[in-house]
């Protein structure tokens, strides 16, 4: 019997899921995306993939092309329907569920339509290219408006709502501007063992309780209530302090950090110096400099996030459920030459450790001067000029990638981020996401971007409208969540709207069967001075 009842009423859905059993499955989905308890457990019949608007000449990373970015208006078909041209944006074959559903353009001109299982008549129409017109009643957490979108025009929007298909789902936009309008998307989906279609009868039933999901998505746990295990004292320069935590299989539900320095100036170089080394059952998972794990970059900027929160006095806030079978143990350790207290309470809840149960992982990799070109013509391996793929992090063994924070000191007065992000999965010759720019990736869009928060992605640190400087992105995954069975590698095109450089610092939060390793705890960065 498990300890926690929570906790088993998650796993139950869950292994009713994918034991095919016959389960709401649009409830039961928007119910998963507040419960953290069941995404410790590796599931066994589920892939997520994204289809996406990525420049079509790019077909291998060894042929040229495989850097072009022409983006927009990429689709797989053009199907002639009752008179109509539709575009076909994704065509794939059930049982799965959008996941998320991105996009952006211009002019909105156009009518999206979302069929199910074959039908003949799409059973979400949607009048324009404009996601918030979606005639649904959804609150900020399960569509977003980009921090660039206008009403009238240009921008974009991203949808959370989970919909579900039994046999089949296809997405199309009839385009009804004449004057090629850049079209970008992005849509995340799954495969599932089984599902029961979503319809919008039946949407209507549940709309009061995604209401309540929504909410809670916006105002997740904030305060750590005893019994906590704590570290509370002043570490001196290349000391550290250490906190065990209960033995017994057990998991950390919460972390709550604060920073302090006795000289304000130094507080933004004591995040990146100060590290959180985390081990369970004996093996280090955790490493990670305190702000990068925050999710808020360099210099503790106020962070507002379903997994993790950066409050504007500095308390640094993870909700990361994070199991261990026997031990625990939290180590804080001060690498700059200054002292520095620190003040963290870990609040535990007891579960049982099963068969599929996963280690929670944050990893950190840092590099500066990143060579970055720009190229937007087909181009060959062997030119100077060619980009290059640049690995926030490569996974050897079983798991689920969850997410990361991209820290980015940009040397030039001009966009870094034209980049795709690609995601690889079990070694598969083409990534299961493929994207359309960096800005994109992280549920905005036109680049330089502002600031903006969501539940699943955020910039809580843009320096400059050219971004120069410090710039900081953040996503991470709920039911995008990517599955990997044997390894998993996330890349991203150095790209920007000129030749130039900027600093990386990457952290990734995954989590992994036992002896799961990944490349950047293998070579693992130690973070210097700030510049």
């Amino acid at each position: 019997m498990l300890k926690n009842q929570k906790t088993f009423v998650f796993i139950s859905l869950f292994t009713m899921l994918l034991a095919g059993c016959a389960v709401d499955t649009s409830k039961f989905m928007l119910t998963d995306m507040i419960g953290n308890e069941w995404k410790v457990l590796k599931p066994k019949s589920m892939q997520e993939y994204q289809a996406s608007s990525y420049d079509r000449r790019s077909v291998a990373f060894d042929q040229p092309g495989w850097f072009t970015n022409r983006d927009a208006s990429q689709y797989i078909r053009t199907d002639e329907v009752s008179g109509r041209k539709e575009n076909v944006m994704l065509d794939v074959d059930g049982p799965g569920a959008i996941v998320r559903f991105w996009l952006t353009t211009f002019r909105r001109n156009g009518v999206i339509r979302i069929y199910f299982d074959n039908k003949t008549e799409p059973e979400i129409t949607i009048p324009a290219y404009d996601l918030m017109k979606l005639d649904l009643p959804l609150g900020r957490a399960l569509l977003q408006p980009h921090s660039s979108y206008e009403p009238k025009e240009k921008g974009g929007s991203t949808l959370y709502l989970p919909m579900p298909y039994a046999k089949h789902c296809k997405v199309t936009f009839e385009d009804k501007d004449t004057d090629n309008q850049p079209r970008y998307y992005q849509i995340n989906y799954l495969k599932l063992y089984k599902a029961e279609t979503f319809t919008l009868k039946h949407f209507n039933e549940l709309k009061d309780y995604a209401a309540k999901i929504n909410d809670r998505l916006l105002h997740p746990d904030s305060v750590i209530i005893s019994p906590t295990r704590n570290i509370d004292q002043q570490i001196a320069p290349n000391g550290q302090a250490s906190v065990d935590l209960p033995k017994g299989s057990s998991s950390i539900c919460m972390l709550s950090i604060r920073i302090k320095t006795d000289d304000p100036a130094d507080y933004a170089q004591a995040l990146r110096s100060t590290v959180l080394k985390i081990e369970f059952d004996g093996e280090q998972t955790v490493w990670c400099p305190i702000g990068d794990f925050s999710g808020s970059g360099v210099g503790g900027k106020p962070l507002k996030s379903w997994y993790r929160t950066v409050t504007d006095d500095g308390e640094i806030i993870s909700r990361w459920v994070m199991p261990y079978q026997h031990t625990a143990k939290i180590t804080v350790l001060n690498l700059n030459d200054k002292p520095v207290h620190v003040s963290l309470k870990a609040k535990n809840s007891p579960s049982n450790w099963m068969k599929q149960t996963m280690y929670f992982h944050a990893d950190w990799k840092n590099q500066n001067n990143v060579p970055l070109r720009q190229v937007d013509v087909p181009v060959y391996p062997t030119d100077k000029n060619y980009p290059m793929d640049w690995d926030l992090n490569t996974i050897e063994g079983s798991g689920v990638f969850m997410g990361e924070t991209f820290a980015v000191y940009n040397h030039m007065h001009v966009w870094y981020g034209e980049g795709d992000q690609k995601l690889w999965v079990d070694g598969a010759k083409f990534p299961v996401e493929y994207g359309t720019g960096t800005e994109d990736y992280y549920n905005t869009s036109w680049a330089p971007v502002v600031l903006y928060q969501t539940p699943f992605a955020n910039a809580p640190r843009a320096d400059n409208a050219d971004s120069f400087g410090y710039n900081t992105f953040t996503r991470t995954r709920n039911l995008d969540a990517v599955p990997f069975s044997k390894s998993f590698r996330f890349s991203l095109e150095t790209l920007g709207w000129k030749d130039g450089f900027a600093d990386f610092a990457a952290t990734t939060y995954w989590y992994g069967l036992k002896g799961a390793k990944s490349s950047a705890t293998t070579h693992q960065s130690i973070p210097g001075k700030l510049p």
